[in-house]
């Protein structure tokens, strides 16, 4: 029997709420860490290489780690921090600390795209560290910046999907549940049309936000 417009509704709120919320939590913990990532390095204007490799170390292993593999691996760690396994806010918990180092790699990517020669203007008319990472660093990187959050969301979109799997919610487990359990394809059809809608959707947002930030 195919979902009723009710149920795909709800799943859909489902997985939008999980994609922004864990989005802006990752965001919030993966623009600092990709910053200092960038800013750390051995020709950097904050070199500290011992800090850097650690940091490095430690991104490297967070997106080493294959999703499904992370989000069955911390369910002790997701039932202690809300209380439960299932649902959305604990597919939340896997979605952002799978998010976190995989933002902090695109941040720091759009940051290595910044002339050095701003930076050292900055320095040479006696900005502070920190003067140049808001003033400059940051601001020039913009464009770079929302496009790596916009490749976040989207990837945050097939993840939430997968997160189904697990009872997470939302139209991953409506898929599973219905499309693949219940032998109904149109169900399944369904459900991947509304998430390439939601991809297509976020992206041209997304891109409209590139365009707007790009002064070059």
């Amino acid at each position: 029997m195919l979902a009723t417009p009710e149920q795909l509704l709800q799943a859909t709120g489902e997985t939008l709420y999980m994609v922004v919320v864990s989005a802006l939590i990752s965001t919030a913990l993966g623009l600092p860490l990709g910053v200092l990532l960038h800013v750390t390095r051995k020709d950097q204007f904050m070199s500290r290489p011992r800090l850097n490799r650690v940091l490095g170390a430690f991104t490297n292993i967070g997106r080493s780690v294959p999703y499904i593999i992370l989000m069955v691996s911390i369910l002790p760690l997701t039932r202690f921090l809300v209380g439960s396994s299932i649902g959305t806010n604990a597919a939340i918990v896997s979605l952002t600390l799978s998010a976190i180092p995989f933002v902090a790699r695109l941040i720091e990517g759009a940051l290595n795209e910044v002339p050095p020669g701003l930076i050292e203007a900055a320095q040479a008319m006696g900005a502070k560290p920190m003067q140049i990472i808001t003033k400059v660093l940051v601001p020039e990187a913009l464009p770079g910046i929302f496009n790596s959050l916009t490749v976040t969301v989207v990837t945050l979109i097939s993840y939430s999907a997968m997160a189904g799997a697990v009872a997470g919610g939302g139209l991953g487990a409506l898929g599973i549940n219905y499309g693949y359990q219940r032998f109904d394809g149109m169900t399944m059809l369904v459900t991947v049309i509304i998430l390439v809608a939601l991809v297509q959707l976020l992206q041209s947002v997304g891109d409209a936000l590139v365009r707007r930030v790009d002064h070059r």
